[in-house]
């Protein structure tokens, strides 16, 4: 596959990257250079990303821009959290357009929540001015840093963060497991070429895949160290995770045999990670149950696991929804429906055990899918 882009410091770092691998990248090399290269990676360039829909030059929505509901519904979890752990300081990852920290902050602010701060931590630069641009009016209450420090008393929230960490890709193949990599190459004129390459390895997938035929999957060893490194440095409070994702025996059930890694261009979506590199999302599908082992190895307990639209209306998303117009109801069922965001997104919450006695989390209260890990 021929790669085209006018990011040529991309195009070098891949090629620099590939060429101190003997040629051969890993996937998870390339997506990491793909998404967050400093200098034309995904997430360093100047286009919305999130937005409403199409036309607005973004290429996907979610759920903060779907609905201010989301944020102020999952808001009222952040205060109870707050209140039971007994700490004044809430950390978001990954804050997007900044539209989630804003929502969050309203609802704590219309309930006098004692806050300290708000933290985002944020390692696209492009992001960040997107987010200090959007939360002007809180002034001093938001602050941004680049890394964890090495200890943590606070609410935290990661929304849409770990299906965007990077993923290695593992194929079976006539009953013989590879790791899927990329193959570079520069032709004749100087384009660099790029396409799929898999090498004998001795990885293989958390559990069994029965048969023999063949079969795509991913592994997540980056979004379970992401997690473990949390699980570490957290001493009092909790964390809050929404992705789309599976517990683990969904997840590499039989017939999921291509996997789920998906691009996202202008509300569109393709699985050709190799084309058009930079300029569109990559993302891959949460393994819940890695997740919650790394957290539990890491020395937290799970507070609770279950769909995104179940966790919403436990925390009351739908209270005054019939005072609303009906154009602003519409994006909130979205939240909830199985066909739409409800059912395919997922939330897992945890805590250290200091943190986690004497009270269950609004959003758990009901249709708890802990047993499914």
């Amino acid at each position: 596959m021929s790669w085209v882009s006018d990011a040529d410091d991309l195009e070098k770092a891949i090629r620099h990257a590939a060429a101190r691998s003997g040629g051969w990248l890993g996937f998870e090399r390339f997506m990491q250079i793909a998404l967050y290269h400093p200098q034309g990676g995904y997430y360093a360039g100047d286009t919305p990303i999130f937005g409403t829909g199409l036309g607005d030059g973004s290429d996907f929505i979610t759920a903060p821009e779907l609905s201010p509901r989301f944020g102020e519904t999952l808001g009222r979890q952040v205060a109870q959290a707050l209140a039971a752990t007994g700490v004044h300081e809430v950390w978001e990852f990954g804050a997007g357009s900044g539209a989630l920290a804003d929502q969050v902050l309203s609802r704590l602010q219309a309930e006098s929540v004692p806050l300290r701060s708000y933290t985002i931590v944020e390692v696209s630069a492009s992001l960040r001015q997107r987010q200090q641009a959007r939360l002007t009016r809180w002034g001093g209450r938001v602050r941004w840093v680049s890394a964890l420090p090495q200890t943590l008393e606070a609410v935290l929230l990661g929304n849409e963060v770990l299906d965007a960490m990077p993923v290695r890709l593992l194929v079976r193949q006539a009953g013989t497991w590879h790791e899927r990599g990329v193959a570079v190459r520069e032709a004749p004129d100087g384009a660099v070429r790029l396409s799929w390459a898999d090498c004998p390895t001795a990885l293989r997938p958390p559990v069994e895949v029965p048969g023999a035929h063949d079969y795509l999957t991913e592994i997540h060893p980056q979004a379970e160290a992401f997690v473990r490194t949390v699980g570490e440095r957290l001493r009092r409070g909790a964390a809050f995770f929404i992705d789309y994702g599976f517990p683990e025996a969904e997840y590499y059930h039989a017939q999921r045999h291509m996997g789920t890694l998906m691009c996202h261009r202008l509300h569109r979506s393709d699985s050709d990670p190799l084309s058009d590199v930079g300029r569109k999302d990559i993302t891959a599908h949460v393994n819940f149950t890695g997740i919650a082992l790394a957290a539990q190895e890491a020395g937290l307990d799970v507070l609770g696991y279950t769909s995104q639209g179940r966790f919403l209306l436990n925390a009351g998303l739908l209270d005054g929804l019939d005072s609303l117009p009906l154009a602003q109801r519409a994006p909130v069922l979205k939240l909830v429906h199985e066909h739409e965001m409800g059912e395919l997104f997922k939330v897992i919450g945890f805590a250290p055990p200091a943190s986690s006695r004497g009270w269950t989390p609004v959003g758990f209260a009901q249709g708890d899918r802990t047993h499914t890990l």
